[in-house]
């Protein structure tokens, strides 16, 4: 049965997000479809750029821990993982600051957004998501720097008026589940008030996960990986070594986490709205998983202390939508400021002294969009402004003499800034009745400052400061070539400018080897072209492929490097190889996605996904695989659905990843990967629902039934055991 599955996923290219019926009618009907990428809503049909959107039902239904996993079980983009508390997602092989997070339409890439691993997706609590839509390919013009890959519009509920609830002045909903796998206890409630003029929407939730258990079973023929038989305990400032008695459970990778949202409305008149968005998260101390593994040649762990701190983020806004401003314009304005807090924790083995690396980064924001008329067509503007601030802290304590000293900071420990100003335009049309076209444009200007006051590395500088013109620009047009077909062609470019993570950090990425900061980073730049097919009858069937090639300039990549003409330095007592970010040379990136969807019955789907991406970088050293290139992966299914129950029996699937195939760079992670690379997997999964009332409804499940002992690409933890989950909705 397993064999005919891979093999129709082969065949067929299968698709995608299991969703409600409506859901999956309105995808598969196009017109009905509009998105919010886009800045304004747009039909789907008329956008030439691929996209997918996860809706809310979707994500209560599968029981998502984090909105990482929302991503990650898709099937439609891969997820890393360096701790339970994380994800990171990966866009046709661009991930961490080469794609673009936004939550509500605010960016929440800053200026500390590294190009390795992130976990700040998960700030943004799954249980608060209206939706998710993700945007494949560059969408710079659209939403500025770092959009290389993609962007991630994360929408959160709404506050309603009366007039969008049918006169229900309270409403609202309580959500609680259970998962085996790791303990995992979650609630969540959110109220709305509506009135006639005046919207209320306050939502809390609380995450408590305990540590994940692995799967017990091998995978197929490959070896046993990623056990934690032992584990490190302080007692007394000691450091020991201990057995686990459980060496399926991965000891210390549990963490808690608490997010509040408040929104508030007001319909002033018919064509001008106000609104108010808070939004605060923060977590438990987070242990980084993969480092708390690491062993030394004597058989030591390295490490016996390794956390980010609480992650905290903090977003206040204010959003003005008024039609007819001026120039017969409809306008979307938003002021915004962000504070950011994270930390790093680490103590090695043995060593009483304890470090913490502590970032505060303050953004503010203000975002303009104008819509209106030229001719037939739309034409969209606006301009872009933000300022972000990073004050870097390094402190040290020893744990037996509770003396404290400053250490160095994971950047510059003076002033820290950036600023961008950015203006944009696009213009749509149709050429005529079954062909549209759009064409849009970005300008700007940015400047970056970092200062180093405390120069405990002796670099020869202390100052880094870079001032930047950007621009990228995109041309697309779309052919609804018949009722049942639909072409379009997309061709873009995108840009990212360097920010303090890339010229000014000093990190250990890994043991024995420090990056230091390199001044003399060019922005990063790519050109995409986009190919699509699509094919569907009525509201029965739809069949997808997306063919797409990226030109990557200037590629912005960690090589070796010198400092005061050495290659290598004490750091932390221990020898490093002295390691910098590089603009080296070009990539090319080329893939295909293919999705298929079919109803079988009106009420019984066969849906999947096939992504395949290939991605290569050449300089001077010759031409080596590019770095976050996942192999293949996808998901196929079958989903049953009623107004009292829905099913949905789905495999996720990955290739294999060669050794060959892994970036030199390190930022795959080998070492986190069996010896001959990350073997191929596959997971069978069970989901359901049962609608007892109205307004009560239960969900219940199996992920990874067959137990399968597995690992993503490039993470450096485990992915879940066999897990049983529970879970209850109430509307009122």
């Amino acid at each position: 049965m397993k064999k005919i599955i891979i093999v129709m996923v082969c065949i067929y290219s299968l698709s995608g997000f299991s969703q409600t019926k409506k859901d999956i009618i309105n995808s598969i009907g196009l017109d009905e479809v509009v998105v919010s990428t886009q800045r304004f809503a747009k039909p789907k049909r008329k956008i030439t750029q691929q996209i997918e959107s996860i809706s809310k039902k979707e994500i209560e239904f599968n029981n998502f821990q984090s909105s990482a996993d929302v991503l990650g079980n898709s099937g439609t983009l891969a997820v890393q993982k360096s701790q339970q508390g994380g994800g990171s997602p990966v866009i046709r092989g661009f991930e961490s600051s080469r794609i673009l997070l936004l939550v509500d339409g605010i960016r929440m890439n800053n200026l500390i957004y590294r190009a390795g691993h992130l976990q700040n997706i998960i700030t943004v609590d799954k249980n608060m998501l209206e939706n998710v839509d993700v945007l494949f390919g560059p969408s710079s013009t659209i939403h500025g720097s770092d959009a290389l890959g993609g962007a991630i519009y994360l929408q959160t509920k709404i506050a309603k008026l009366l007039s969008d609830t049918e006169n229900q002045k309270v409403s609202g909903t309580a959500l609680t589940n259970y998962n085996s796998a790791n303990q995992g206890k979650s609630g969540h409630l959110d109220f709305n008030f509506a009135g006639q003029k005046w919207g209320y929407l306050t939502s809390f939730s609380y995450n408590d996960y305990g540590d994940l258990k692995m799967g017990k079973h091998k995978n197929g023929s490959n070896d046993f990986f990623g056990e934690r038989p032992f584990y490190v305990v302080t007692k007394d400032g000691i450091d020991t070594k201990v057995a686990n008695d459980d060496k399926y459970v991965q000891k210390f990778s549990g963490y808690k986490q608490y997010d509040f949202m408040q929104k508030i409305i007001f319909q002033q008149n018919i064509s001008t709205r106000h609104s108010i968005n808070l939004q605060f998260s923060t977590t438990s101390n987070i242990p980084r998983y993969d480092r708390l593994t690491d062993l030394s040649s004597n058989g030591k762990f390295k490490s016996a202390v390794w956390n980010y701190g609480p992650q905290k983020r903090l977003i206040s806004s204010y959003k003005l939508d008024k039609k007819k401003v001026f120039l017969n314009s409809d306008m979307n304005l938003v002021a915004s400021y962000q504070n950011i807090e994270e930390s790093r924790i680490t103590r090695n083995f043995g060593n009483p002294t304890q470090s913490s690396r502590i970032e505060k980064v303050s953004i503010f924001a203000i975002n303009s969009d104008f819509k209106t008329k030229i001719g037939n067509g739309d034409f969209i503007y606006g301009a872009d402004v933000y300022y972000d601030n990073l004050n870097s802290l390094g402190n040290k304590k020893n744990i037996l003499t509770n003396a404290e000293s400053i250490t160095d900071s994971r950047y510059p420990d003076g002033k820290n800034n950036t600023f961008r100003a950015e203006g944009f335009a696009s213009y749509s049309n149709d050429i005529n009745k079954t062909a549209s076209c759009n064409v849009s444009a970005r300008a700007g200007y940015t400047t970056l400052n970092s200062e180093i006051l405390t120069n405990f590395l002796n670099l020869p500088y202390t100052s880094v400061s870079q001032k930047n013109f950007t621009y990228s620009g995109a041309v697309g047009i779309v052919n609804n070539a018949s009722e049942n077909t639909k072409i379009g062609f997309n061709l873009a470019s995108a840009f990212r400018v360097a920010n303090i993570d890339d010229l000014a950090k000093i990190f250990e990425s890994a043991a024995g080897t420090l990056i230091v900061p390199n001044k003399d980073l060019r922005p990063e730049k790519s050109v995409t072209a986009d190919l699509s097919i699509t094919f569907w009858e009525g509201k029965r069937f739809q069949f997808e492929n997306i063919f797409y090639y990226t030109r990557l300039y200037d590629a912005i990549i960690t090589g070796s490097f010198t400092l005061n003409g050495q290659s290598s330095i004490v750091y932390e007592g221990k020898n490093s190889l002295i390691l910098a970010n590089q603009n080296q040379g070009k990539g090319n990136i080329s893939g295909i996605s293919s999705t298929l969807r079919s109803y079988i019955t009106k009420s019984f789907l066969f849906y999947g996904v096939f992504n395949f991406t290939h991605g290569r970088v050449q300089n001077a050293g010759g031409n080596f695989p590019l770095d976050h290139v996942s192999p293949f992966y996808g998901k196929t299914g079958f989903k049953y659905e009623s107004k009292l129950v829905n099913l949905d029996l789905y495999m996720l699937y990955n290739g294999k990843k060669e050794l060959s195939n892994y970036s030199p760079s390190g930022e795959d992670n080998l070492q986190y990967a069996p010896k001959n690379g990350m073997p191929s997997w596959e997971t069978y999964n069970l989901k359901g629902s049962l609608s007892l009332t109205e307004q009560f409804t239960v969900y219940s499940g199996i992920e990874n039934v067959l137990d399968i002992q597995y690992r993503t690409f490039a993470s450096g933890i485990n992915a879940s055991g066999r897990s049983i989950y529970l879970g209850g909705k109430y509307n009122f």
